[in-house]
């Protein structure tokens, strides 16, 4: 991680223009797809729930836009905004690039979690599924706690925990599909590893926007800290920061809303590492800047990643993890190479 910590002069208006381009997102992506509905008709939807006088769509298509598009609309915006912000934390404390949400093996955990459920048959249902896989989450950042010790504030000692922990709750999930799932389960299983919004509901973009709040808030007040640890652990010492106190809120914090988020939509991967770059060559490394940006340019971009999942192979959806996959490497490829050229 660099050292510097500068700030784009023009920040100010980039954050103006992700703040617009993610309002025009929203309400262009409810319009798209198999259902024709217009602009006007999402924004008389809308109208009409918040209570203003309108005439009201027919009830067919009412429920498509207030049921089905908007709640998925919503956390998809909810879960990139919160993987974008805590990769662009992690990538801080940690002081490595390639941190992100998924390191400490929270996805793996969720994954186990939630494929238990659909094995066993511990449950049924979307709350099932993602109980199941919120509790696996926790789980996982448990375990990769214990396995690293007293001193689990230290980065190095908890990033090799999540990789180990990982790597363990990968195998699980591959012995539960082995040993009992059918050739349903296993194809929805494997759709469902791979990232989907597909279980949106206004239950799930409350409990997203809830925790994701709450998450967001201490992130950024921990804005100064986080600048200070840019320069190294005794350089934010002497400032007059605790980093073993810091690191502990922030590394619980980031992993209860990967938690909550992995629960809500499955393994998403590439925003929370790609996304953090993409913002900080845009306005800067000052994290009081930096992390609304990658909130709202990760809420906007997985709403439109979404959004091609969904329609561009109609009738048949993709996983929107390979969207962001076959986004996000050479968008990654491409700031690796801007960044060498930089130095």
């Amino acid at each position: 991680m660099t050292a510097t910590l500068s700030r784009r002069p023009m920040s100010g208006w980039v954050l103006a223009a992700a703040l617009s381009g993610l309002a025009l997102s929203v309400l262009g992506a409810v319009t798209v797809g198999v259902a024709d509905l217009s602009p006007v008709d999402v924004s008389r939807s809308l109208a009409r729930h918040v209570g203003l006088p309108v005439t009201p769509l027919p009830p067919l298509a009412d429920s498509i836009v207030w049921q089905l598009r908007l709640p998925r609309v919503l956390l998809a915006g909810l879960v990139g905004a919160g993987l974008a912000v805590c990769g662009a934390v992690l990538q801080a404390l940690t002081r490595n690039p390639l941190a992100d949400p998924y390191l400490l093996g929270i996805s793996a955990g969720a994954s186990t979690g939630a494929v238990s459920v659909l094995v066993f048959g511990l449950g049924v249902g979307a709350i099932a599924l993602s109980t199941g896989a919120l509790l696996g989450s926790l789980a996982a950042f448990g375990a990769a706690l214990l396995l690293a010790g007293r001193r689990w504030t230290e980065p190095r000692r908890i990033l090799l925990a999540g990789v180990a922990v990982g790597q363990l709750f990968a195998a699980a999930t591959s012995l539960v599909v082995v040993s009992d799932a059918t050739a349903q389960q296993t194809r929805s299983i494997t759709f469902w590893l791979l990232g989907s919004l597909t279980m949106a509901s206004w239950a799930t973009v409350a409990l997203s926007a809830a925790v994701g709040g709450v998450a967001l808030t201490i992130c950024w007040a921990a804005a100064p800290a986080l600048d200070a640890f840019s320069f190294g652990t005794d350089v934010a010492q002497s400032l007059g920061f605790a980093p073993a106190r810091v690191r502990a809120v922030l590394f619980v914090t980031t992993a209860l809303l990967t938690a909550v988020l992995v629960a809500a939509s499955g393994a998403i991967g590439f925003v929370g590492l790609v996304i953090p770059h993409a913002a900080r060559f845009l306005v800067g490394a000052r994290h009081r800047v930096l992390l609304p940006a990658c909130a709202l340019i990760g809420s906007t971009f997985l709403i439109w990643a979404d959004t091609a999942a969904r329609t561009v192979f109609t009738p048949q959806e993709i996983p929107v993890g390979v969207v962001t996959a076959l986004v996000g490497v050479p968008a990654f490829a491409v700031l690796l190479r801007r960044r060498s050229g930089e130095r």
